[in-house]
């Protein structure tokens, strides 16, 4: 079935223009797939968020092209009508052109539309390569998760003003060498209002206030499904975690005692 989200119509999406606001949301498997899409969200991120919420570790650096690649299939699966994005893990796209290229194009084997990665002006020829390719791609500048040695931490980006000038010349960079769409992690409001404004492609902000064209959360953190942890950008929208244990809980309670299974759960010769 032919996706009726595509990657032209993402990048025609500016608010200023009366668009409605771009909704993205993370998944890893099919079920969340399905979910999302179920929703209506409009672009479904195979996040390498992935390392942290679903496999356990402490960053995201510790994922590779094999493992989005394995869960960029497991969303595609579910057929979405969203637009799939899968995000290019740490040193995928850091050593040449061609590495880039080749592992953009496993994603896209896998089934992603979109490929996003992380970084501005120094990334400008990865962008090139990918997008002579013919592999679209999202830029991510701001919070970038892949550079927590660097920044020292997960920390609010260009607070500065010469930081976010920065900021602000390498979006115009990432939107020159063709990026369709740029995250926006984890930066003052004003600063990510103003790379909005400034910029013909569509943002989408995660922690970076309400100016943008459109926001982005992790599945878990808008189900209650993470450790506990969330940051101050996030909005619970159900506490799935909670129920979800209460649930098992029941159901071990009904093993233990010997009401599970019943009469009606079992099976019988026919006699």
């Amino acid at each position: 079935m032919a996706h009726s989200v595509t990657v032209p119509a993402i990048r025609s999406r500016k608010r200023r223009r009366g668009d409605e606001p771009i909704v993205m949301l993370t998944a890893y498997d099919t079920p969340g797939a399905r979910i999302a899409d179920s929703a209506g969200v409009d672009v479904i991120l195979v996040g390498d968020s992935l390392a942290n919420v679903v496999l356990g570790h402490r960053d995201t650096l510790q994922v590779d092209i094999a493992v989005m690649a394995h869960h960029v299939a497991a969303v595609a699966r579910a057929g979405p009508r969203a637009l799939v994005v899968g995000d290019m893990p740490w040193m995928s796209y850091h050593v040449s052109t061609e590495d880039t290229v080749r592992n953009g194009a496993t994603l896209v084997r896998a089934g992603a539309e979109a490929v996003k990665l992380e970084g501005g002006r120094q990334r400008v020829p990865m962008v090139d390569a990918l997008v002579s390719a013919e592999i679209p791609v999202v830029g991510h500048l701001g919070l970038t998760p892949q550079s927590v040695h660097a920044m020292g931490g997960y920390r609010v980006q260009a607070k500065e003003a010469a930081a976010a000038e920065a900021l602000f010349v390498d979006a115009k960079a990432l939107e020159a060498a063709g990026c369709f769409a740029l995250v926006l992690e984890g930066v003052p409001d004003v600063v990510a209002a103003r790379v909005t404004d400034e910029l013909d492609i569509p943002t989408i902000g995660i922690g970076a206030g309400g100016a943008c064209d459109g926001q982005v959360l992790v599945f878990h953190d808008v189900l209650g499904l993470g450790d506990g942890n969330y940051p101050k950008f996030v909005r619970r929208y159900a506490e799935l975690g909670a129920a979800a244990t209460e649930a098992v809980s029941a159901w071990a309670a009904d093993v233990r005692t010997g009401a599970f299974p019943s009469e009606a759960e079992t099976y019988h010769l026919p006699g």
